[in-house]
C-alpha cells in the first residue's frame, strides 16, 4: 500500500490575534478533557488490581481444565547415547504410536487429552536428532542439570558417575520439569508402551481428588489424604521397584521407566539444589533418611522418592504397578513353580497381588524389563505364569506396530513378510531372537 502524502494544514490559531469565540471554544475543549481525565482516575486508577500469579508450581485451576492448552500432555523420552538400532528407532516409533492411539487424536480412544512428543537428548547423543525428529519428537538438547564437579558432597560426587544404569546422565530426566507449556508431563523409557488413555490421572491431579481412580492406587487406604493438603495439589504419579528394596525395609525407590509429573521451574531448581548439595551418605542415602542404597539410588530412582516422600509429602501418589508400568515380575521373593507362588511379598504386605494374572485389558502402560524387549522376537510359548502375560504384552506391541505401518489393517492380518509365528508377531519376525527381527524401514 502506498503511503498517503501528509498535507500541511494551516493552524487557525496560529495568528497572533484570535477571536474571543475561538478562544472560548478552545478553553472549553481543554476543560472537558481535563474533567474526563479526573473522572477516569477517580473511578479506575485506584481500584485494587487482580494479583498476577507468578508461582508456576501452583496447581492448575479447575477453570483452566477445559482450555486447549491444559488438554495437551507432554510425553518425553530421554537419550544419553546414540545407537540407531531397534532399541532406539523401533522403540521410539512404536511408543509414539501407542501414545497417539490412546490420545484424543484417535476417536476410538475416548480420551479428551491431546499430546506432544519430546526427546530430552544429552549433547553427546545429538547425532540421533534427525531420526527422532522424523518420528515426531521435538528435541531438547541438554547437559546434566548439575555438573558432577559442582556436587559438594564427596561421597556422591565420587560415586554417582557409575551408579545405576547411566550414572549422573540419568539426571537428564529431570529436564522434563521444564516443559511448563503443558499441564503434565509423562516421562517414559523407550522400552515401554501405552495401552489405554491415562485420563484418570490427569483428571485427578486437576481436581485434587483420587477417589475416582478405584484400584489404580497402590495403597488405597494408606495413600495421602488430599484433605490434609490445603492446596489439593497432586504433583506426581509413579510406581516403585520393590524388587530392588533391600531386605524389605526402609524407603523404596521409584521404577525409573515411568513417571507423570506436574512441570515447574521451581521444582526443577529445587532438584538442582539437592544434587549440588550432594547430601547422600553410604548407608542412609539422600538426606540421611534411608533413600538408598539400592539400585540407582544416587540418581533418578532415589532422588524422586526423597523429594516427594521426605521433602514434599502428600503431593505424589504411588500407582498400582499391576496397572501402570507393569513388568510381569514375581511379587514374592521365591520362585514360582507350576503357577504356585511362594515366599514373602516384596512390598512388605502379608498378601500381595500377582500382576502376572491381570487381564491385559486393564493395563494402562507396560514396561519391557523381565519380559525382555519385543524386538528380540521371544515367543514366551511356555504355558506358565511367568510367560503368559509376557506373550500377551508382546502381541500388543506387535499389534501397535502393525497399525503404525498400516493404520487400517484388521487385527488378524499379517503385515510383514516374516514367517516366524506370523499371527503372533504380525510378520515382523523371521526367527526367534534379535537376529530374527525385521526392523522398521523408512523410505
Amino acid at each position: 500500500m502506498q503511503r498517503q502524502a501528509i498535507r500541511n494544514l494551516r493552524n487557525p490559531y496560529s495568528k497572533k490575534t484570535k477571536s474571543p469565540i475561538h478562544l472560548l471554544l478552545g478553553l472549553s475543549i481543554i476543560l472537558t478533557l481535563f474533567l474526563s481525565i479526573i473522572y477516569f482516575l477517580a473511578t479506575n486508577a485506584f481500584l485494587p488490581l487482580e494479583p498476577i500469579d507468578t508461582d508456576i508450581s501452583r496447581p492448575i485451576s479447575k477453570s483452566l481444565s477445559n482450555s486447549n492448552a491444559s488438554l495437551q500432555i507432554a510425553y518425553a523420552i530421554s537419550l544419553t547415547s546414540c545407537s540407531k538400532t531397534p532399541s532406539l528407532v523401533d522403540g521410539a516409533a512404536i511408543l509414539a504410536h501407542s501414545i497417539h492411539l490412546s490420545s484424543s487424536r484417535t476417536s476410538t480412544s475416548n480420551s479428551k487429552y491431546d499430546y506432544k512428543l519430546y526427546a530430552i537428548v544429552h549433547k553427546t547423543a545429538i547425532s540421533c536428532k534427525s531420526t527422532l525428529e522424523t518420528l515426531g519428537y521435538e528435541i531438547l538438547e541438554v547437559d546434566i542439570p548439575v555438573p558432577v564437579s559442582e556436587i559438594q558432597g564427596d561421597f556422591l560426587r565420587e560415586r554417582v558417575p557409575k551408579n545405576g544404569c547411566c550414572g549422573a546422565l540419568e539426571f537428564i530426566k529431570l529436564w522434563a520439569y521444564t516443559l511448563v507449556d503443558h499441564p503434565f508431563v509423562v516421562h517414559l523409557d523407550l522400552d515401554t508402551m501405552v495401552l489405554k488413555p491415562m485420563d484418570e490421572l490427569f483428571d485427578a491431579a486437576i481436581e485434587g481428588d483420587t477417589t475416582k481412580m478405584k484400584d489404580s492406587i497402590m495403597w488405597p487406604r494408606e495413600h495421602h489424604d488430599t484433605t490434609r493438603n490445603t492446596e489439593k495439589s497432586i504433583n506426581a504419579f509413579f510406581t516403585r521397584d520393590y524388587n530392588m528394596r533391600p531386605a524389605r525395609r526402609g524407603p523404596v525407590g521409584v521404577q525409573g521407566g515411568f513417571i507423570v509429573l506436574r512441570p515447574s521451574m521451581q521444582t526443577f531448581r529445587e532438584f538442582q539444589d539437592i544434587i549440588r548439595k550432594g547430601d547422600y551418605t553410604s548407608n542412609r542415602g539422600w538426606g540421611g533418611k534411608g533413600f538408598g542404597p539400592f539400585y540407582g539410588a544416587m540418581t533418578f530412582q532415589g532422588i524422586i522418592p526423597y523429594y516427594y516422600d521426605a521433602l514434599k509429602p502428600g503431593t505424589a501418589v504411588e500407582l498400582n504397578r499391576c496397572l501402570y508400568n507393569t513388568m510381569g515380575d514375581n511379587p514374592r521373593d521365591k520362585k514360582t513353580v507350576k503357577d504356585v507362588v511362594s515366599g514373602n511379598c516384596q512390598d512388605g504386605r502379608e498378601d500381595c497381588e500377582d500382576c502376572r494374572e491381570r487381564n491385559i485389558g486393564e493395563i494402562f502402560t507396560a514396561h519391557f524389563t523381565l519380559c525382555q524387549k519385543p524386538w528380540q522376537c521371544l515367543h514366551h510359548n511356555q504355558d506358565m505364569l511367568q510367560h503368559r502375560l509376557c506373550r500377551k504384552l508382546f502381541h500388543e506391541w506387535y499389534r501397535i506396530r502393525a497399525n503404525f505401518e498400516k493404520p487400517s489393517v484388521a487385527e488378524d492380518v499379517v503385515v510383514g513378510e516374516g514367517g516366524y509365528q506370523p499371527e503372533h508377531f504380525r510378520g515382523f519376525c523371521k526367527a526367534s531372537g534379535a537376529k530374527g527381527y525385521i526392523p522398521l524401514r523408512f523410505d
